[in-house]
């Protein structure tokens, strides 16, 4: 019998190799953990268009937890399990309160992906979602219900210094997470990783302690704490790995594997 039944992983920078392939060493690990009877899912930030894709590669048959955890959906069925999105009147304060810095904005509605302009920023994170981004506008005109989430992307101390700002106003109202470096998204307050895998876990009949979270981000911390065991691979930061239970040797797809080599095809 194993000890852990279910297994959630992150996608960039974690079960992704750097230049964001599924290498032949994950999908062969993915497989057995998967024949061992063990439940393994994608928990990521991306969109579930996005993350879909992967799972296809992979085979996953259970539901995904995408953009941040405000949707889970299974990869299958199309069943939707959990729809939190983000309250237009807070996505819209947000769009205007970022609109007074210039920075690229992106909203999401009814997993497509929407952006002001096309610019470099918002080429590159399509790019790296293999998404095909619309260029819509002003979101505030656009915008005429609840979106998904909302992300802002700028350089590291700008973020750090919008999170700073924003992130005391709207307190207990949503969340508002720094995915990666150069990413600050706003999401509904129970839209996060660790939220969605206790419902994933409740759903699928798993106990907490019977739980797996792989990643790397800021945006896994939560994720990381609900699990059974929280693992971060090495190529994370510093401030990160100290939230771990176990630190892997490996770093992306390879300490996904050592991990799972471990603690789960034992």
């Amino acid at each position: 019998m194993h000890k852990y039944k279910l297994v959630a992983v992150d996608l960039d920078d974690t079960l992704l190799s750097r230049d964001l392939q599924i290498t032949d060493r994950v999908r062969e690990a993915v497989a057995a953990v998967r024949a061992a009877g063990v439940y393994f899912t994608i928990s990521t930030g991306r969109m579930y268009q996005s993350a879909a894709r992967i799972a296809g590669e992979l085979g996953i048959d259970i539901p995904l937890i995408t953009y941040q955890g405000a949707l889970v959906k299974n990869s299958l069925s199309g069943e939707v399990l959990v729809d939190r999105p983000l309250p237009l009147a807070y996505a819209r304060e947000i769009i205007a309160r970022i609109h007074q810095y210039g920075y690229h904005l992106n909203g999401y509605l009814d997993d497509r992906l929407l952006m002001e302009r096309d610019d470099e920023a918002g080429r590159r994170y399509a790019a790296i979602a293999g998404v095909e981004a619309e260029v819509v506008g002003d979101l505030l005109e656009y915008l005429d219900r609840d979106p998904t989430k909302v992300i802002t992307i700028a350089q590291e101390p700008l973020i750090d210094q919008l999170k700073g700002e924003l992130g005391p106003l709207y307190e207990g109202k949503i969340t508002v997470s720094k995915s990666k470096p150069h990413f600050l998204e706003f999401a509904h307050i129970e839209a996060t990783k660790g939220q969605a895998l206790s419902f994933l876990t409740a759903y699928l009949g798993v106990k907490r302690e019977e739980v797996m979270a792989v990643g790397d981000g800021y945006n896994d911390l939560d994720m990381l704490d609900y699990a059974g065991l929280g693992v971060v691979v090495a190529n994370a930061r510093e401030e990160i790995k100290k939230f771990a239970d176990y630190v892997t040797t490996a770093s992306y797809g390879d300490g996904v594997v050592e991990a799972l080599e471990r603690f789960v095809l034992v």
